[in-house]
């Protein structure tokens, strides 16, 4: 493999000012998010969750399926180690990195659960295959071999078979959402000589506030 430290990217000359913020946090993000799609990134939802649980701290990539004044909002099983971490410590922290454009938006922030009804009618809109996916996977369990969990899967899709109907598969009572309500929203810009923009959006009280609430929200420039 190449020496990860002779690689050289320069992030270029674009600059990222606090006269250039929209109005509030969700604004902001929408328009960085539009111009991640728009450059081609591959899963421009795609997002680093952070945790800390029981047994220390830990991340993995998560997909953002919701953004609106309340937070953020991604799904999964609720008997993961996420989960499990989460009812340990809801606090948690979100990265989203945009190669693409040199951008990145990270926030720190409580996690908690959607109502059910949110997680339902976002589950009736998922593929079979996904729907399927989330009641044969146990999700961060140990396993004793792929094999054993496609003859689960096979198993599944002959109790739930494809109607193409969205009530085919029902939710598992074991699998939902969360809802991260941010109290800080960083928005960072790559920039030549590693000189970096740093715009850090705080929750004017230090709780988590509603993102299109410009008033609930002060700006911090850090050094990078």
């Amino acid at each position: 493999m190449e020496d990860p430290a002779q690689r050289r990217v320069d992030y270029g000359e674009r600059s990222f000012d606090a006269t250039d913020l929209a109005a509030h946090p969700l604004a902001q993000f929408q328009d960085w998010y539009s111009a991640a799609v728009e450059a081609g990134e591959a899963e421009p939802n795609a997002m680093t969750l952070s945790t800390a649980g029981p047994e220390g701290v830990s991340s993995r990539t998560v997909l953002l399926k919701g953004v609106d004044a309340r937070g953020f909002v991604f799904y999964t099983n609720q008997r993961s180690r996420k989960a499990l971490a989460i009812a340990h410590d809801p606090r948690v922290a979100l990265l989203l990195a945009w190669h693409g454009t040199h951008r990145q938006v990270a926030v720190r922030g409580t996690a908690e659960t959607v109502p059910r009804a949110e997680t339902e009618a976002y589950f009736a809109s998922r593929p079979y295959g996904s729907r399927i996916g989330a009641w044969a996977s146990e999700q961060s369990r140990p396993i004793a071999s792929a094999g054993e969990l496609h003859e689960r899967e096979a198993e599944l899709r002959r109790r739930f078979p494809d109607t193409g109907s969205p009530a085919d598969v029902p939710a598992p009572p074991h699998w939902g959402g969360y809802l991260v309500r941010a109290l800080e929203v960083e928005f960072w810009q790559g920039r030549t000589s590693r000189l970096h923009d740093r715009l850090v959006l705080l929750s004017r009280d230090g709780s988590p506030a509603a993102l299109d609430d410009a008033a609930a929200w002060r700006v911090e420039r850090r050094q990078p």
